[in-house]
């Protein structure tokens, strides 16, 4: 059976980084890139197979994606092949040759990411002095060749008192876009203290606040990993009941995981988002039309009906859908439900 194609394919190209961040979702951080993965042939291939499924937008992402020598021939070769291109980047590799090279290949946006309002915050965030200073020189840099820049936020304890400076400061650099991501407990930030991530209600909170700054900001500001995001919003009457009766899930709503995104480790193994170690498949033995189409993880993940808990009882499943990589990180069931939601549905009120 054939279902839509993705319309965004992460692939961290990479493990190799030149940062130690502590939420970071690698299951080892290291300097060194790994010699099992993909070769420059075989990533071609993929890209050719990934061309012939719909021609998703290709993230370049890590590890830290500069890190690898033939990233922009990579991403040369995917337009070639009819694929737009994108770029996730810690920015603190950019120098003027970098962000030239950068907008010679012409990728459709780059995100960087900054994860405080000031240095102390993000560069203990990233276990780097200096961190925060060289990941705003390569943003302007950007900027200054009039590319589009998106600003990636992780929200965590650490931070979620500084969102309205953090806006400040995005608006400021003049980011096309500011995507906030609430932490999302996998590879090595499964080691992040319980005392360091937010509570159910805090992130409830930040959620709301973040709601109440895109009725302002609607196309500046975008949320990921926060699926129960779009009940929020209907709560509190920002959407009408005809726009989640011809709900889809887009880039601000719902679980996007194995719907319409998908990841792609550096060895090859497809999973259904970069937060959720299941693997679908492995695209050295089976091309990703089969994964994608064929998978049982992903069919299981698409159909609401197998929720569990209260994510199975709740009337926005359909919208929502749970964080199925927080359900596994709290349960080993990527089934089961969300453990950060405190939204208690309707049906077990009876």
């Amino acid at each position: 059976m054939c279902v839509a194609a993705p319309r965004q394919v992460f692939w961290e190209m990479t493990a190799g980084c030149n940062l130690h961040c502590g939420p970071c979702r690698r299951r080892e951080a290291g300097r060194q890139a790994s010699p099992a993965e993909l070769t420059t042939e075989e990533s071609k291939r993929l890209i050719e197979d990934l061309a012939s499924v719909g021609q998703p937008l290709l993230v370049f992402g890590g590890g830290e994606p500069l890190w690898r020598a033939d990233l922009f021939e990579l991403a040369e070769y995917a337009q070639a092949c009819g694929l737009s291109v994108a770029l996730t980047t810690n920015g603190t590799l950019i120098d003027a040759v970098i962000a030239d090279r950068i907008e010679q290949v012409g990728f459709d946006w780059v995100a960087i990411s900054l994860d405080g309002a000031d240095a102390g915050t993000h560069d203990a965030f990233r276990n780097l002095s200096g961190a925060f200073m060289r990941a705003l020189d390569g943003l302007l840099r950007l900027r200054l060749r009039g590319l589009s820049v998106q600003i990636d936020t992780t929200v965590t304890r650490h931070n979620f008192e500084q969102l309205a400076e953090m806006r400040t400061l995005v608006e400021r650099l003049d980011a096309d876009t500011w995507r906030l991501f609430t932490f999302v407990p996998a590879g090595c930030g499964l080691q992040v203290p319980e005392d360091q991530r937010l509570t159910g209600p805090q992130c409830e909170r930040v959620l709301s606040w973040i709601a109440e700054q895109a009725v302002v900001h609607q196309h500046f500001i975008r949320v990921a990993c926060a699926p129960q995001y779009w009940r929020v919003l209907a709560r509190k009457h920002l959407v009408v009941p005809q726009q989640l009766a011809s709900f889809r899930p887009g880039p601000t709503k719902g679980c996007l995981a194995g719907t319409t995104i998908c990841y792609i480790s550096p060895t090859g193994d497809v999973f259904p988002c970069g937060y959720l170690p299941i693997p679908c498949g492995n695209i050295r033995q089976t091309s990703f039309a089969a994964i994608w189409n064929h998978s049982s993880v992903l069919a299981m993940i698409r159909n609401p009906e197998f929720l569990k808990g209260k994510c199975g009882w709740c009337e926005f499943r359909q919208t929502c859908s749970g964080c199925r990589a927080r359900a596994y990180a709290a349960t080993g069931d990527y089934l089961a439900e969300e453990p950060d939601c405190v939204y208690e549905p309707q049906a077990l009120k009876a």
